[in-house]
C-alpha cells in the first residue's frame, strides 16, 4: 500500500490513527492516497429581514439555534389605534398596505364611528333662569331635557363643551322668567345620552330632573350626532373592524407599522423566517430601531454545509475538484457515521498569504471545500477527516500548483 501524508493539524498521534484506519479501509492503494484534517463551514449565508419598519418588540432565536421555513424569529412594534367611542362602524375605506395619509387626505379618516349616542344639543343660557347659578354651565355635569312643545320627550344629557359669551337682547326679568341683557349669554354643546327626540326638536335644558323651572339653564335645539373620524399614521398592517361592526370606547380598530408597504403586507408583526439553517447572527436586537428591508437575523442554510481542509502545495497533485472522498467526524470514534463527498473546489491562493500574496515560511497551504450530505447530527466547526477514495484526475497528468 501507498503510504499517505497526513497534512494540517493531526501531528504524530493523527497520523498513527490515520494509519490505523487506513489499514482497516477496502479500498484498494490506489484508491487511499491522501489524508486530510478539515471542519464543517458554510458556503453562504442568507438573511431574514424587516418587512416594514418599526421597533424591535421581541428577538426569539440565538446565534447557533437552528430555524426552519416558518418558524417565529422576531417581531416589530405596531402603532395600535383604538376607538375613541362607543358605537357602530359606520365605514371603512383602508385595508391592510394602505398608506393612513393617504385615505385620511380622501374619506376623512381611516374608519367612521356612528356613535351610540346619536344626537347632540347646540344650546345657550338665553332662556336659563334668572339666577346667578343657572348663568354658569360646566364641562361634564349631567342634565335633563324636555321638549318646549308639550313635554312629551325627555332625556339626559351631558355637557361636552361649553363656548364663549355674546352680549344678550332685552333683558333680564325680575320674576324668575327667561333672561339674557347685559350678563351676557354663554353657548354650549351637548350630547344625548337617554331618550328619543326629533330632529331639529327645541329642547329646555334643567339642572334637576323634575324639569323644575328654577333649574332650567338654557335651551337648545337637536341635531344628529356626527360620525367619529378614527385616522392614524403610517401604513395599515392589519384592521380589526368591518362596517358594521359594534364597538365599546378602546377597543384595537387598527394596527399601522412606519414606511410603505408597497401593497404587499404581512399577516401580522410577527416575522418568520423564510429560510431553514443555523442562525449564524442576530442583527438587531429588542428595542432597536430597523427600516425596511434591514436585516433581523443571517442565516446559515441548511444545503450549504462543507467541510473546510487545508492541502499542502506539495499534495496538490494529489486533490482535484471532482474526486470522491470519503468523511469521518471526530466525535464518531468508531466510524460509523461515514458519509461520501465531492472535492468542490481547491483554491488557488495559499491559505498564509497576506493582502500582496506573500508567502510564509515553510510550505504554502491550499484550502479544499468538500460537498457532502449534511444530516441533523452535522454542526458547524465540527471537526472531520477526508480521505481522497477516487481521483476524477487521470494518472499522470496532476494539477500545476498556483504561483
Amino acid at each position: 500500500m501507498k503510504w499517505f501524508r497526513a497534512a494540517g493539524r493531526g501531528g504524530m498521534r493523527r497520523a498513527a490513527l490515520l494509519a490505523a484506519a487506513f489499514m482497516a479501509l477496502t479500498c484498494t492503494a490506489a484508491q487511499a492516497e491522501l489524508a486530510l484534517a478539515g471542519r464543517v463551514v458554510a458556503r453562504t449565508t442568507d438573511t431574514v429581514n424587516a418587512p416594514f419598519g418599526g421597533l424591535v418588540d421581541e428577538v426569539a432565536v440565538r446565534a447557533g439555534d437552528a430555524v426552519a421555513v416558518g418558524d417565529f424569529v422576531a417581531a416589530l412594534e405596531t402603532t395600535k389605534v383604538y376607538a375613541p367611542a362607543d358605537g357602530v362602524v359606520g365605514g371603512v375605506f383602508a385595508e391592510p398596505g394602505d398608506d393612513t395619509e393617504g385615505i385620511v387626505e380622501r374619506y376623512g379618516a381611516v374608519a367612521y364611528i356612528e356613535p351610540t349616542n346619536r344626537f347632540t344639543v347646540s344650546a345657550s343660557t338665553e332662556k336659563a333662569y334668572n339666577s346667578s347659578e343657572t348663568k354658569y354651565v360646566h364641562i361634564g355635569e349631567r342634565v335633563y331635557l324636555s321638549c318646549t312643545k308639550d313635554g312629551t320627550h325627555t332625556g339626559t344629557a351631558v355637557v361636552t363643551s361649553v363656548g364663549g359669551s355674546a352680549s344678550g337682547g332685552d333683558g333680564g326679568s325680575s320674576d324668575g322668567g327667561d333672561s339674557s341683557g347685559s350678563a351676557g349669554i354663554t353657548s354650549y354643546t351637548l350630547e344625548v345620552t337617554g331618550g328619543e327626540f326629533y330632529m331639529g326638536e327645541t329642547v329646555g335644558i334643567f339642572r334637576s330632573r323634575d324639569f323644575d323651572s328654577s333649574s332650567r339653564i338654557g335651551r337648545g335645539t337637536v341635531a344628529q350626532n356626527a360620525a367619529i373620524p378614527v385616522k392614524g399614521s403610517g401604513s395599515v398592517l392589519k384592521m380589526h373592524v368591518s362596517p358594521g361592526d359594534p364597538v365599546e370606547r378602546g377597543e384595537l380598530r387598527f394596527e399601522t407599522v412606519a414606511g410603505a408597504l408597497d401593497g404587499l403586507y404581512a399577516v401580522d408583526n410577527r416575522i418568520v423566517s423564510n429560510v431553514a439553517g443555523v442562525v449564524a447572527s442576530v442583527d438587531a436586537a429588542p428595542g432597536s430601531s430597523v427600516d425596511k428591508g434591514a436585516k433581523l437575523i443571517t442565516v446559515y442554510p441548511a444545503g450549504s454545509f462543507q467541510i473546510e481542509v487545508h492541502v499542502s502545495e506539495l499534495d496538490l497533485s494529489a486533490i482535484h475538484a471532482g474526486d470522491r472522498v470519503a468523511i469521518e467526524f471526530d466525535w464518531d470514534a468508531d466510524g460509523a457515521h461515514r458519509v461520501e463527498g465531492v472535492v468542490a473546489s481547491v483554491s488557488r491562493v495559499n491559505v498564509g498569504s497576506g493582502e500582496e500574496g506573500a508567502k510564509v515560511e515553510g510550505d504554502a497551504e491550499y484550502s479544499a471545500y468538500i460537498d457532502f450530505e449534511a444530516d441533523s447530527t452535522v454542526r458547524l466547526g465540527l471537526s472531520a477527516m477526508v480521505y481522497l477514495v477516487e481521483s476524477a484526475e487521470p494518472a499522470g497528468a496532476p494539477e500545476a500548483p498556483a504561483s
